[in-house]
């Protein structure tokens, strides 16, 4: 197992204002899995590509367990990186594109076809050595990929969007392969992608990053319970965010006074935000305010509200049976409950 530390990372690829991505400082554990997280263009497979040495940075060092990595070309570096497009090679079989790692470190035949039978069983592929690529599907390209890089035994494994060519069953099927592959071998795995979902099922932690430079390294719930930033919340779903003025454990909104729990956030403009499931419809007491229903989608397990309160448009999930008790233009109270009220900086 290594533990992979990025110091104050940067590429710059046409001049020193333009930064791909810029001053980027991780820790990532030994063992565990680490989503780089972000929109299309925030520096993500740019930081990938740094760690697997197929990029060199324009500032800063990658360490493998304290040792800087820097000077230690790509192909000896011990970073194995599986492509968004997988990579193979047509005219190969699969046993062939598997081993090829193997052959190119002059491993005798025997051993790389014993290697070869067990990574292609690991990763659900037995009796697969002789087809070619273009006869399998895309999960199965996935699979061939993933076992190619497996059987080099990497400190370091890098996945670019592992899922993102795959039909929406597949990519269960590859998160659950992904997962019990990792927590079988203990590979210090870090993958990219777009997909916030994608990044809370596989990850132990998540490298949140915009315009190249990192937003928050936390644990995957405490982007839903702790964002840092409205913009950070946004991308994990949120949708409420009221404006207010904190004065202690009190915020005072256009809406009213809301009491909060202690956060160690200064006093003065804040922005309240909290989960559309976190809302109580119909709810009075402490940060209950009143509100029109404008709209509602029934959606099975539960029911989505539109709620107006002011000039504020909020969301609610609520049970599926709350559409029998409660109606499109209905005035009712909406409790703010204290505990999941959360604040972040007013954003400039």
């Amino acid at each position: 197992m290594t533990q992979v530390n990025l110091l104050q990372l940067s590429k710059a690829y046409s001049s020193a204002d333009t930064y791909a991505v810029h001053n980027l400082t991780l820790e990532i554990a030994s063992g565990q899995i680490t989503a780089l997280l972000g929109p299309s263009g925030c520096g993500k497979t740019t930081t990938l590509k740094m760690i697997a040495g197929l990029l060199r940075p324009t500032q800063g060092d990658i360490t493998f367990d304290g040792q800087s990595v820097l000077g230690i070309p790509a192909e000896r570096r011990g970073a194995v990186m599986v492509f968004q497009n997988y990579l193979l090679f047509p005219y190969m079989s699969v046993g062939e594109n598997v081993g090829f790692g193997l052959k190119m470190r002059g491993v005798d035949q025997q051993t790389i076809r014993r290697k070869v039978a067990e990574i292609l069983d690991l990763v659900k592929l037995s009796g697969f050595e002789d087809r070619r690529p273009k006869q399998l599907s895309g999960g199965q390209q996935q699979r061939v990929a993933l076992a190619r890089a497996l059987i080099v035994e990497p400190k370091v494994l890098l996945l670019d969007e592992p899922l993102s060519n795959l039909d929406a069953h597949l990519r269960d099927e590859m998160r659950e392969l992904i997962l019990n592959i990792q927590r079988q071998l203990r590979i210090t795995t870090i993958f990219v992608t777009h997909d916030q979902e994608e990044a809370v099922v596989l990850a132990d932690k998540i490298a949140l990053m915009f315009d190249g430079e990192l937003q928050q390294f936390d644990r995957p719930n405490a982007f839903y319970k702790r964002p840092i930033s409205v913009r950070a919340a946004r991308f994990f779903g949120g949708v409420n965010f009221v404006d207010g003025v904190k004065r202690g454990e009190r915020v005072e909104t256009p809406l009213g006074i809301f009491h909060v729990n202690r956060q160690e956030i200064p006093d003065g403009p804040v922005v309240i935000t909290i989960r559309p499931e976190n809302l109580k419809l119909g709810e009075e007491g402490e940060n209950a305010i009143q509100g029109r229903i404008r709209s509602h989608v029934y959606l099975g397990t539960h029911a989505r509200f539109k709620v107006e309160a002011g000039q504020w448009h909020l969301e609610v999930v609520a049970e599926a049976s709350s559409v029998e008790q409660f109606h499109d233009g209905e005035i009712l109270s909406l409790k703010f409950p204290r505990e999941n009220i959360w604040l972040v900086p007013t954003e400039k």
